[in-house]
């Protein structure tokens, strides 16, 4: 993949002066007319061998376009704050909104290659690393995102040429570290990992380009011209052709289902109820401050039908926690800020450190619940958001997550029930809106939903947990129940 780049290509000063002015202004139009559009993100990244003149290049990008539309995040060592997420989500932070264009030094490829060049990884490690970035390219891809990634490359003569001279400029002493020479006495085997990485990460929707780094004027050029002409193919309307996802399973002929074979008649008095209750909130309380939850976070997912009871059975796991350690987060309908973003960002934002409790009031399930039922979204969207919530839950459960999700359902004729008596009750009149009524007309679409939902995303990393609450009492005590258990197993 290298070979091509140590040709040493050139470009006269002559000429360089003669195509720069055309190309400066032909990419600040296309910039601006993004901008405008706003309707895709554009994510530039940068990566290759020390001193192969990553950081001119990209100067040069802002010189040439309007610096306060791009945003530049260059990754070094992870923060305390980012070694307690997932390794993805400082990435997730830094994506570009649609109409900007994002340019990421080091970004998710870096760490998997500088692992396996170090030996804390092995092949079979870095092959998973570049699969899972080959899933993620493809998300973001699939969310509109145009994804151009640059690999600047220099032969290990050029490359300790240019290292030395960079050292010896007392102006530019400064940008060659310990860490450079290090990593050039590792040249062979970095490249090697390097050459495995990019082949198996460059695909059609998110090549890769190798940019020889000898002559500045040969880089600029080549990446300006490449980003250019990318551009314009994009604000053309040209889009890769994506595959569709699996077709769904047809519901069963007897018109039974999971939801339909809950035991919606369990009750449980009110003096077993307390008793309970004070037992499991005093498990969860004693697992959530025990000292291996420290390496730990527990990720709590409450969805349902409406008027089920999901706020009660929230307040009765708060009360279990320390409210320095907990947040609840509700989710609603998307703001400007989030619509700018691939649809999984909103919620990357929110997740919890270790030691740290989220319960998501509603979830990323919306794509495949109400997004899907009131065609809020593309078919293909919600059908490919199977695989990616999967993907993610994944990635939550790698990184010392508990991922625990309840679905929290009534029958048909208890929903009715309890919305009239919202109604008559003036404390509880604010529960109730025409929204929930329309929700009602389509009670059967949702069910369909809910069914092909944990069909699809129901595992044993993640799986759901199905929770007959015609009695709340019950309800609320299998969850705390099944919290209990999920931590201490975890532990």
């Amino acid at each position: 993949m290298f070979e091509s780049a140590e040709l040493g290509h050139s470009i006269p000063d002559r000429e360089y002066d003669r195509k720069e002015p055309k190309l400066r202004e032909a990419l600040l139009k296309a910039q601006y007319e993004l901008l405008e559009n706003k309707s895709f993100p554009v994510i530039v990244l940068i990566g290759g061998v020390d001193g192969a003149g990553k950081g001119e290049t990209v100067n040069i990008l802002n010189e040439w376009m309007d610096p306060r539309f791009i945003h530049t995040h260059a990754f070094g060592e992870m923060s305390d704050e980012e070694r307690e997420r997932p390794r993805m989500w400082r990435y997730w932070r830094a994506l570009p909104p649609k109409g900007r264009i994002g340019i990421l030094f080091g970004a998710w490829h870096t760490d998997p290659i500088v692992n396996r060049v170090a030996g804390t990884t092995d092949n079979a490690q870095l092959e998973l690393a570049m699969e899972e970035i080959v899933r993620f390219e493809r998300m973001l891809v699939d969310e509109g995102a145009l994804i151009l990634k640059f690999w600047f490359h220099l032969s290990k003569k050029v490359q300790k040429k240019r290292l030395q001279a960079l050292a010896a400029d007392p102006k530019t002493r400064w940008r060659v570290t310990d860490t450079d020479w290090e990593r050039f006495k590792l040249y062979n085997k970095f490249r090697k990992v390097s050459e495995n990485a990019l082949r198996e990460t460059s695909t059609g929707y998110a090549p890769w380009f190798v940019v020889e780094g000898t002559d500045p004027n040969y880089r600029y050029l080549t990446v300006g011209r490449t980003l250019l002409d990318a551009l314009k193919k994009r604000l053309a309307g040209n889009k890769p052709a994506m595959s569709r996802p699996a077709a769904l399973a047809e519901p069963a002929l007897d018109g039974r289902n999971v939801l339909s074979s809950l035991d919606y008649e369990r009750t449980l008095a009110r003096k077993a109820y307390n008793r309970k209750l004070e037992k499991y909130q005093g498990e969860l309380n004693l697992l959530s401050r025990h000292k291996k939850f420290r390496n730990k976070s527990l990720i709590i997912v409450m969805e349902g039908v409406d008027a089920a009871g999901k706020g009660g059975s929230i307040r009765r796991v708060t009360g279990a926690l320390d409210a320095r350690h907990y947040q609840v987060t509700p989710i609603a309908a998307p703001t400007e800020e989030e619509r700018a973003q691939p649809y999984l960002w909103r919620f990357w934002r929110h997740l919890p450190r270790r030691g740290r409790v989220t319960i998501f009031d509603r979830s990323w399930y919306g794509r495949v619940l109400v997004e899907r039922v009131e065609k809020f979204c593309s078919e293909q969207d919600w059908m490919r958001a199977y695989h990616e919530i999967n993907d993610f839950e994944e990635q939550l459960v790698e990184a010392g997550g508990i991922v625990t999700k309840f679905w929290v359902t009534v029958t048909k004729e208890e929903q009715l029930r309890r919305f009239r008596e919202r109604e008559k009750t003036p404390f509880k009149s604010f529960k109730i809106t025409p929204e929930d009524w329309r929700n009602r007309k389509k009670w059967n679409d949702y069910e369909r939903a809910v069914c092909d939902m944990i069909e699809r995303t129901s595992n044993e990393l993640a799986p759901w947990v199905l929770v007959a609450a015609n009695d709340k009492f019950s309800a609320r005590i299998e969850i705390l129940k099944t919290l209990c258990e999920r931590v201490e197993a975890a532990l």
